[in-house]
């Protein structure tokens, strides 16, 4: 974790749509009267539009800056198709940090049906970088001889600091290290990790492990219910697991997503939250979209920080967010009629509570 003084800096990362709606819902649980200490926030706009403005310079300014603070919140953003066009601010931000993990972890929704009934939490510690992401492709040949070509590449430091975080990470929650990649088809590509994951298991015997090829992970994730998972994967791989296993629970919208740099001694250095899901432009203006992931992206961010009230504050929104849907306030997606704004009106509430209570019974225990 990273050392965090009350009144230190976030950066705050606007975006698109109705991914800077949602920001901006979660920004409220920011303020000092929700959380009762400072923190004080330093925005840049990613909008696309911005983007464009500045050939992309807002985000190399943003990236310094959470090189700096170690602390950033993000709202979705959108990537243009088209070739030469500024491109993916995610792919820049982790360039530029070295971010190297990205965890995402779907957990139990009260009250919501989860698929195949699983209910333990599933927790995807993807590798952020390379693989088939920034990929050099061609094309050869004329029609139905053309040929398409695509070079990936993955180091074996990548691979251990994505290794090594599964494992702590599973040790953490107590859980098994579960999957893995398809290395029987690829030995000396995907195989790399693989022995990367022997090798952080054998260094954390604690840690049960049980490597599985990831489409056999696939399969037997729809039979699993009881057992809490940690599932390290490819940056491919990790991208498309994560949205699956968020839908498991009830909805993408239900859980944050974090990326993370890590000093020479592993250490975290930079942690930058986020929704994992897009910007939704359809729900944009309507006032429905589901923001708990947002919101649930601020307590993530608080559980980085290595203080003991933003630790508090961290579980206060938790609980908060999870208790509201508990208790049926949910949104369209959750089978509710809540608003955005009565949903995070509803999770403001009761942080304020809770914090407020908390606070009293700690002034009683001195």
């Amino acid at each position: 974790m990273i050392r965090f003084v009350p009144g230190s800096t976030v950066v705050v990362l606007h975006g698109d749509q109705t991914g800077e709606e949602l920001l901006l819902e979660a920004l409220r649980l920011l303020a000092p009267e929700v959380l009762g200490f400072e923190v004080k926030q330093k925005d840049f706009d990613l909008s696309l539009e911005h983007r464009r403005e500045t050939r992309n310079q807002v985000v190399q300014d943003a990236a310094e800056a959470l090189k700096k603070t170690g602390f950033g919140l993000k709202a979705a953003t959108i990537t243009p198709e088209a070739a030469g066009d500024v491109g993916s601010p995610n792919a820049i931000l982790r360039k530029q940090v070295d971010g190297r993990v990205i965890v995402r972890t779907g957990r139990r929704i009260p009250g919501v049906r989860p698929l195949a009934g699983v209910h333990a939490p599933i927790s995807v510690i993807r590798m952020a970088v390379d693989d088939a992401y920034g990929a050099k492709e061609w094309r050869e040949g004329h029609g139905l001889d053309e040929w398409a070509f695509r070079t990936e590449k993955i180091n074996r430091r990548t691979c251990r600091i994505v290794a090594d975080y599964a494992f702590a990470h599973a040790k953490r929650i107590q859980a098994k290290v579960f999957g893995g990649p398809k290395f029987t088809v690829s030995p000396v590509y995907e195989g790399m990790f693989k022995e990367e994951l022997d090798a952080a298991a054998t260094r954390n015997p604690d840690v049960r492990y049980d490597p599985q090829l990831i489409d056999a992970t696939y399969a037997l994730l729809l039979a699993t219910t009881g057992e809490p998972l940690v599932i390290p994967a490819l940056n491919r791989d990790g991208d498309t697991l994560s949205d699956l296993v968020m839908q498991m629970f009830g909805t993408i919208a239900g859980a944050e997503s974090v990326l993370l740099a890590f000093d020479d001694d592993g250490a975290v250095k930079v942690a930058m939250t986020e929704a994992p899901h897009g910007t939704a432009p359809s729900l944009q203006g309507k006032n429905v979209a589901n923001p708990m992931a947002m919101i649930l992206a601020v307590a993530a961010l608080l559980g980085y920080m290595k203080d003991d009230k933003a630790h508090q504050a961290s579980r206060a929104i938790y609980e908060s967010a999870l208790e509201a849907v508990s208790d049926g306030i949910r949104t369209a997606d959750l089978g509710g009629h809540a608003s955005t704004t009565e949903f995070s009106d509803e999770v403001v509430r009761r942080v304020r509570t809770k914090v407020d209570v908390w606070s009293s019974l700690a002034d009683v225990q001195r």
